[in-house]
């Protein structure tokens, strides 16, 4: 069923490890090669770190101090966002602007953790040590930040985002349901303007931790994300994406020019036994309308069998496209990798153009492209698929 209301893309903000901007993260796509990947800060795993950032440009002093990097990340792309699309500083729009918001947890005391373990280690009595140093250590001040929502506080605050807000949290799953969720409300009439987006800090001991754990991670020598058969998994990357998305009458309304239209987006979840990711797959892209000449961008991590399945469904299904794995240049952004895709998915159609094989297990494109795939499979659970067409010259004159 055609959408009521076509959803454009009208802003972008983009942070990563190529620095800032639309024009810095086209540069890289067509490139195709990594930067500041840093292969020694947390040994043996590799990650993308940002290069030096100037965060006063867009948020101030007394208001950074109180933000945890990955905050400070996420606030400085929604600012970028705002001022792409002509809206920041302006009050009137910028206070009746919804906002969603994909996030994690907050970033851990690692000082206090240490200790807390170290000490656990020789306790006579350890849950009645547990209890005191929670009480004493873990004051609710600090509880506090570690809550998932204080990056679209903090939106609010610096960039004076004052409409209804939501945050969702929860891995790549976040970030499908946020892009997801503000397609649905302006195609649906339930809002004209959103500010949706995530941001990630790639820097955190705890999480390279956790992710370990799992056994996510790829090791020593960094390779492509295709490339990664013999050392499989992921390569964290700090990165903020945010975008502004609007009707494309309320664009028009207030002379906005888009980069795209959002046509279809779509989210699932479940168990992934005995062919269920690839089932959902292919029921997601069965709903969309599919383009002879489309191009994919892959939000794939390179996890074992989540990427496995994700390269089977798309070889089946896009044959003959292009298909790039954007995390070889950029790594992988969790909450921040699917709106990351939609953002570069736009950027590509606005341009008219795609951008060159990332590695050799790519296939050049043929030009024109009618359209963009942009795919977010989680690497444990959810997965989501965008869908981005250009807009013509006569739909922005209405």
């Amino acid at each position: 069923m055609k959408d009521k209301h076509p959803v454009w893309v009208t802003g972008i903000g983009l942070l990563s490890s190529h620095g800032e901007g639309p024009d810095a993260h086209w540069a890289a796509m067509q490139g195709g090669k990594p930067t500041n990947v840093d292969t020694s800060s947390f040994a043996p795993y590799p990650i993308h770190a940002l290069p030096e950032t100037d965060w006063a440009t867009q948020i101030s002093r007394r208001d950074m101090r109180q933000m945890e990097p990955w905050q400070q990340i996420g606030t400085y792309a929604a600012g970028l966002a705002l001022e792409d699309a002509g809206a920041k500083g302006n009050e009137d729009l910028c206070g009746v602007m919804d906002m969603i918001v994909a996030a994690g947890g907050g970033e851990r005391d690692l000082e206090v953790d240490t200790t807390v373990m170290n000490e656990a280690r020789t306790a006579n009595d350890r849950d009645a040590m547990l209890n005191e140093r929670l009480s004493n250590d873990l004051r609710p001040t600090l509880f506090l930040a570690q809550l998932s929502n204080l990056l679209a506080g903090n939106i609010s605050i610096v960039h004076k985002v004052t409409g209804s807000s939501r945050t969702f949290m929860g891995e790549e799953g976040a970030g499908v349901s946020a892009i997801q969720t503000a397609h649905a409300r302006i195609a649906g009439g339930q809002s004209d303007i959103v500010l949706v987006g995530g941001g990630y800090n790639a820097a955190r001991e705890d999480m390279l931790l956790l992710f370990e754990l799992g056994g996510y991670l790829t090791h020593d020598d960094w390779a492509p994300v295709w490339s990664r058969k013999d050392n499989p998994g992921f390569a964290l990357g700090s990165m903020g994406a945010f975008l502004v998305m609007e009707s494309a009458e309320h664009a028009r309304k207030r002379g906005a020019k888009p980069y795209a239209e959002l046509k279809d987006v779509a989210g699932t979840h479940g168990p992934r036994g005995e062919g269920r990711l690839a089932k959902r797959l292919s029921d997601a892209l069965a709903g969309m309308n599919v383009p002879s000449n489309s191009a994919v961008l892959s939000g794939a991590s390179g996890a074992t069998n989540a990427t496995a399945t994700e390269t089977n469904f798309l070889q089946s299904a896009f044959p003959e496209a292009p298909i790039r794995a954007f995390g070889s240049v950029f790594g992988h952004g969790v909450e921040a990798q699917f709106p990351l895709g939609i953002a570069l998915a736009a950027l590509a159609m606005q341009r008219g153009e795609f951008c060159a094989p990332f590695e050799a297990a790519e296939r050049e494109a043929s030009e024109p492209l009618d359209s963009i795939f942009v795919t977010g499979v989680g690497h444990y659970r959810a997965e989501g698929l965008g869908h981005v067409v250009a807009v013509k010259d006569e739909e922005t004159a209405g």
